[in-house]
């Protein structure tokens, strides 16, 4: 029968499978994107606006950025807004099936008999009759637009400002009426058919400062980004304006696709959730040994703490009882948690390496040395060997306040009643360099190793005070951990 451990690999194996399985990319081909944008303001026999031509170059720009080829026009006479709309068409006709088309109006629009019409800033006019003369219809950038046969077309007509001929008795309606749009085009207007938008006391009109923000933001499709636009719109105008849109589309649409997600994060999050359903203590610390950086990394020690905890406190049968814990270990591996310090999870695995917390203190070592990575002349974590014999269930090293003659209270028997000065002369616990012979060191007095004046370990000690530093206590020394400890708190009483 396979083992807890065994099972545990088992799963994570199989989770990792499925993760990578479903990390399957392609590459996005580019699409080209073009934009014809339309800003008349200095109208010079009707009423000139204020806001157009500053509308226009902030949605412009604002297209430029999310990735289209943009043609900005501003206060065109019709000569010149027939000529821009006839090369636009022709451009996105060039451009293929798969390019975006986008058309911006800013600026006086009528509608009359049911038919909208945009106007040049040479407009001039009588009689209704005469607007297919003087004015460009709607109607005539759709058919550009859609003659190309590409996919996506957009149409924004912030034109549905005062009606500059309420002299003439026949303007009868306000705003624009409303259009159909053709297959694979979304419509967009600045205010709802027959009502009026407002020019904007600022620099921009309400809608296109509102639509040039929240084209700009990732992941939206078209449908979100004029719902934002309307939700903010009616916000900035107390309800007395209210976008509108109508779409005939039939792909989806975003000005900036999502973020893209790196697939270390996905497969990691994947495997968390999996771990984190089988509230398994194992399964937990073997993703703590495979993903140690990452954003999930937190949430699996704080579960797996929470884990033993209630394993410890959960009465199981004689074959699957847990481990009995001293009261000195659950105060260690506390004190560990609350410093965070490595020096204080090392000292703890020196002391239990066996203990019901063991795995916890090497995981978060391990976590905390990947994010801070130790030099490569650095030495490597110790790896605790099992002790030999039982030690004190004692507490204090790093507790109390030390002198350099002071005699330590420690649960490592050859550090406890000895002072830092009578430590200098002894024999080293562990080896000063890793694999170094047996020979070389067992049996000789650490200051034949190293210079251990007074100052010099003064010096020393002051190093594991500093928060950047303390990555040090968790090297190779010749006492362990908690010698470490006894010198930093040494060093917190200036050396005395």
């Amino acid at each position: 029968m396979k083992s807890q451990e065994e099972r545990g690999f088992a799963t994570v194996r199989l989770a990792l499978t499925i993760a990578f399985l479903v990390l399957v990319t392609g590459a996005a081909v580019a699409q080209e994107r073009l934009a014809l944008v339309v800003g008349n303001a200095s109208y010079t026999n009707v009423q000139a606006l204020k806001n157009p031509t500053s509308d226009a170059a902030l949605v412009a720009s604002s297209l430029e950025a999310v990735g289209f080829n943009v043609t900005l026009v501003t206060n065109a006479d019709q000569t010149r807004l027939t000529r821009a709309v006839a090369e636009f068409g022709r451009s996105l006709r060039q451009a293929g099936t798969d390019a975006t088309g986008l058309f911006y109006f800013a600026g006086h629009g009528v509608q009359s008999f049911g038919r909208n019409y945009l106007l040049p800033i040479d407009t001039e006019l009588s009689d209704p009759a005469d607007l297919d003369f003087v004015a460009v219809e709607a109607q005539s950038v759709l058919q550009q637009m859609f003659s190309a046969r590409n996919r996506t077309n957009i149409v924004i007509l912030d034109a549905c400002r005062n009606n500059p001929f309420d002299d003439i008795p026949e303007f009868g309606e306000s705003g624009l009426a409303e259009m159909k749009a053709p297959t694979g085009t979304f419509l967009a207007y600045a205010t709802a058919p027959n009502d009026v938008a407002l020019d904007g006391s600022g620099d921009n009109s309400p809608f296109s400062a509102a639509l040039a923000r929240e084209i700009a933001i990732p992941g939206r499709t078209i449908e979100d980004v004029f719902r934002e636009v309307r939700i903010d719109v009616i916000d900035q105008t107390d309800g007395a304006q209210t976008p509108w849109d109508t779409s005939s589309l039939t792909v989806e649409f975003a000005f900036v696709e999502s973020e893209p997600v790196d697939p270390a994060v996905v497969a990691a999050r994947q495997l968390w959730e999996s771990v984190r359903a089988t509230n398994d203590p194992v399964q937990v610390m073997l993703y703590l040994r495979g993903y140690p950086t990452s954003p999930f990394t937190d949430e699996a020690r704080a579960l797996l703490t929470e884990l033993l905890e209630s394993e410890l406190d959960t009465p199981e049968t004689q074959e699957n009882a847990a481990p009995q814990v001293s009261s000195a270990e659950e105060a260690m591996i506390a004190r560990a948690q609350a410093s965070g310090d490595l020096a204080d999870y090392q000292t703890y695995l020196e002391r239990f390496p066996n203990g019901i917390f063991a795995e916890l203190a090497r995981s978060e070592i391990a976590t905390q040395a990947a994010r801070d990575p130790i030099a490569d002349d650095d030495m490597n974590v110790v790896a605790v060997a099992p002790a030999q014999t039982p030690e004190p269930d004692v507490i204090g090293v790093l507790d109390a306040d030390i002198a350099f003659e002071t005699p330590l209270i420690s649960d490592v028997p050859a550090l406890n009643g000895l002072s830092i000065a009578e430590l200098v002369e002894g024999s080293p616990l562990y080896p000063p360099i890793e694999g170094i012979p047996d020979e070389l060191w067992k049996g000789q007095s650490c200051s034949n190793c190293h210079v251990w004046t007074r100052d010099a370990l003064c010096d020393q000690a002051t190093v594991y005070l500093d928060t950047s530093a303390r990555r040090s206590l968790i090297k190779l020394h010749p006492y362990g951990g908690e010698f470490k400890g006894a010198l930093r708190n040494w060093a917190s009483n200036d050396c005395r």
